[in-house]
């Protein structure tokens, strides 16, 4: 290679590391904040029971997710009203609310994500993992979330399943000489919600 053409190329090579630069330091600061919409966000319970399964709702407050997709930092707050919970039995819900949950004492459950893993992808579906903290009934538990994620335009939505060993995390067991219970419930959200890239400031 002549001496001409060897300093074309370093020069093409030094354009290039600045043209990508910029590109990659904004791809690692890239702060997203996903906030939850209450209305359509669902979270569903299933029960099982020796007499028949019980199935039953909470309802979403509020919820704040910040997150890096490059770093994996993630913090924030979900809250679910641990009032609402309904299983469309007057009798059972408060026997669920007066015994079990103790909702008036404890009335929120929170989830405060720490860390995310996966692959985010700022349109169409991902599958992305959220580590945490569940805190029921004034208690913390460390919980992962596995999250298919569909994103379009800016709106966002995720689904997640997980279960819960409420016996075994110090909730009472509601077991009784006719009436026996699972000791785990299962719980389905639907998350919805908006999000945008975090405004960043010098």
């Amino acid at each position: 290679m002549s001496g001409s053409k060897a300093r074309i190329t370093r020069w093409l090579c030094v354009g290039l590391v600045f043209a990508i630069g910029p590109c990659a330091e904004k791809l690692r600061a890239q702060e997203m904040t996903l906030e939850l919409d209450p209305a359509n966000s669902r979270i569903e319970f299933t029960l099982a029971a020796t007499l028949h399964t019980v199935h039953g709702t909470f309802a979403l407050k509020h919820g704040t997710i910040h997150f890096n997709p490059s770093s994996g930092a993630a913090s924030g707050l979900v809250v679910v009203d641990a009032t609402s919970g309904d299983s469309g039995n007057t009798g059972r819900d408060h026997k669920m609310h007066a015994e079990i949950l103790e909702s008036q004492r404890y009335p929120e459950i929170t989830f405060t994500p720490t860390k995310m893993s996966g692959r985010f992808e700022l349109q169409g579906d991902s599958s992305a993992q959220v580590e945490g903290i569940l805190r029921l009934h004034g208690s913390d538990h460390v919980v992962t979330l596995t999250l298919p994620v569909q994103t379009k335009g800016n709106s966002l939505s995720a689904r997640t399943h997980i279960v819960i060993p409420y016996v075994e995390w110090g909730l009472k067991n509601p077991n009784t000489f006719l009436l026996h219970v699972s000791d785990k419930v299962e719980v389905d959200v639907t998350a919805v919600g908006k999000v945008q890239e975090q405004e960043r400031h010098p």
